[in-house]
């Protein structure tokens, strides 16, 4: 892919970087990333994802922006609100750089849709707020074959991951958190409270680890640790990583729940 000088200028400072390059910038430019929920964590991520120039970016939300969203969630503005999520955050993109391909469904995703959804994408990055989502979109990620970020948030706490269930001994996101949770009961937000400058980081580092998945084999930065646990302790602060280990009795990356 050749880059006209105005786009060269554009994504120069990662161009210069060693371990993206002229190759890395242009698989960017050339790759389809979903994003799967675009409240607090999708907000800084579709931002920084925009701003590194994804080339086709889906947006998926079935939620409407409200006051109480403008503490953490950034690209919305007081004029947004009532509006669907996936729209303003498409309209969002549309006026940061009008040379991305943006299309929003709102959506509630699930089991009955997923696989549709996310037809096509280079990587998923979910950042959905519970367990029956995030697992409905593993189990479809498995079975079609695309890799998937994840990012999560409780109060102070961050986790982030690259799985890729579809490969051959590679754990998926239900081999980290099993069956228990394909419910739809699990603490908000709203219950709990949340930080925006907390839900930044965890939106951001998501960004960044779908980025990698995006260079792997293409540049340096490509690395995209599949299976590594990231964990972002926002009181002390710190950051620890676990390895998850493949289930051999996970019924979503051994074929029983697709």
């Amino acid at each position: 892919m050749t880059l006209s000088p105005d786009r060269l200028d554009r994504f120069a400072r990662h161009i210069v970087l060693p371990e993206v390059g002229g190759a890395g910038q242009a698989r960017l430019v050339e790759s389809h990333v979903v994003l799967v929920g675009m409240g607090g964590i999708g907000s800084p991520a579709l931002q920084y994802l925009a701003g590194a120039g994804i080339g086709r970016l889906t947006l998926i939300d079935d939620d409407a922006v409200e006051a109480s969203n403008l503490q953490r969630q950034t690209i919305y503005t007081t004029a947004d609100i009532g509006k669907a999520k996936a729209e303003a955050a498409a309209d969002w993109v549309r006026r940061f750089d009008p040379a991305l391909d943006v299309t929003a469904h709102v959506a509630r995703i699930g089991r009955d849709n997923a696989a549709a959804l996310i037809a096509g994408a280079d990587v998923v990055l979910d950042g959905c707020d519970n367990f029956a989502t995030r697992l409905a979109v593993s189990d479809a990620c498995v079975a079609s074959g695309i890799p998937l970020t994840t990012a999560a948030l409780g109060r102070f706490q961050g986790q982030v991951a690259n799985f890729a269930g579809h490969r051959e001994g590679h754990a998926c996101y239900r081999c980290f958190v099993g069956d228990a949770f394909d419910a739809e009961d699990c603490d908000t937000c709203a219950d709990q409270g949340v930080l925006g400058a907390m839900v930044g980081m965890v939106g951001a580092f998501g960004a960044m680890a779908a980025m990698r998945v995006l260079l792997e084999g293409v540049a340096t930065l490509g690395d995209p640790q599949w299976g590594q646990l990231h964990v972002l302790d926002g009181l002390k602060p710190g950051l620890r990583s676990m390895k998850i280990a493949h289930d051999p009795e996970c019924r979503g990356c051994n074929g029983s729940a697709r």
